[in-house]
């Protein structure tokens, strides 16, 4: 029986497709009963996201870096120029 879309990668296929446009899954590699995703190491329905992500980038939040001290003084002169020339 045709499926209308892919099992595989969920996109829309035509008529009598033999193979997905989009993925290229056919019925030896995605839409038959035997092909199986098991060996993919792909995550679980129950991942948890937050779990990764302390996983990968620890707890430590990342603190902005603000503008150093120079590039106020910098600001600082610029504006003082600016409003000296406006005399």
């Amino acid at each position: 029986m045709p499926h209308e879309t892919c099992p595989h990668c969920g996109a829309d296929l035509p008529r009598r497709a033999r193979a997905c446009p989009e993925c290229g899954s056919d019925e030896q590699t995605g839409w038959s009963e035997r092909a199986r995703a098991d060996d993919l190491g792909l995550p679980d329905d129950d991942f948890d996201h937050a779990a990764f992500v302390r996983e990968e980038f620890g707890t430590e939040r990342a603190k902005p870096h603000g503008l150093s001290w120079f590039w106020w003084l910098v600001a600082l002169l610029l504006v003082a120029l600016l409003l000296w020339g406006l005399r």
